[in-house]
């Protein structure tokens, strides 16, 4: 008969070895079928339903699903990505925590350099926004079609009142850091060609001022 330290040790090991199979990598996810917040993936073969919110037994979490675009955003180790209808996703593992480090201007103002869904912008650190701001020039050139896509509202400005448009973001990159299905917002009074990065993407991360210099880090 087995020892009670015995036992406690299988217990141990068939612990860690489910820690090490969940944090491992996941050879291939495909997303067979989208419904609004459901999705069916299939996941190194297993077919798995999961609700908005739930989490497979590999670590695949369903984040959102889109069903006029046919795709989901998922997060798996720390990681989010989008999956397209009936794409298969190979080698799919968890990374480690990325970072950036940005420096104030003479104003003491962050700026750095980003892409919105892939077009390269000019981001101006703004915890004061609570999405990701653009005016609609800038709006064009990356692609959105806020005035169709976006829900319309009205903002206070220095020109009074206009127009202004919630979307969705699918990607928001600052270096090595992108953050997927963002909100974000389109005013057609701004002027000014730089995007306000707010608290939609900066409320996801780990933040920490130190000596002047402002460090971004993947949570």
């Amino acid at each position: 008969m087995a020892s009670r330290k015995q036992i406690l040790g299988v217990m141990l090991f068939s612990g860690l070895m489910l820690m090490m199979n969940v944090a491992g990598a996941v050879e291939s996810i495909t997303l067979m079928a989208l419904f609004k917040d459901k999705a069916i993936l299939v996941v190194d073969g297993a077919r798995r339903v999961l609700k908005s919110g739930e989490e497979s037994p590999e670590g695949v979490k369903l984040l959102s699903t889109d069903t006029q675009e046919e795709k989901a955003v998922i997060e798996i180790g720390g990681k989010s990505e989008t999956l397209k209808l009936g794409v298969v996703i190979a080698q799919f593992t968890a990374k480690g925590r990325n970072s950036v480090t940005l420096y104030p201007d003479s104003r003491n103002h962050f700026f750095t350099e980003g892409w919105i869904n892939g077009v390269a912008v000019r981001f101006l650190v703004d915890t004061g926004a609570s999405s990701v701001a653009m005016g609609s020039d800038t709006a064009k050139r990356v692609g959105l079609d806020y005035k169709n896509q976006g829900l319309r509202g009205y903002s206070n400005t220095a020109a009074g009142v206009v127009p202004s448009y919630r979307i969705k973001l699918d990607k928001v990159q600052v270096g090595e850091i992108a953050i997927y299905n963002v909100d974000g917002g389109v005013t057609e009074s701004m002027d000014s060609g730089d995007v306000l990065l707010g608290m939609s993407f900066l409320g996801r991360l780990d933040m920490r001022q130190d000596d002047g210099k402002l460090e971004l880090h993947e949570r």
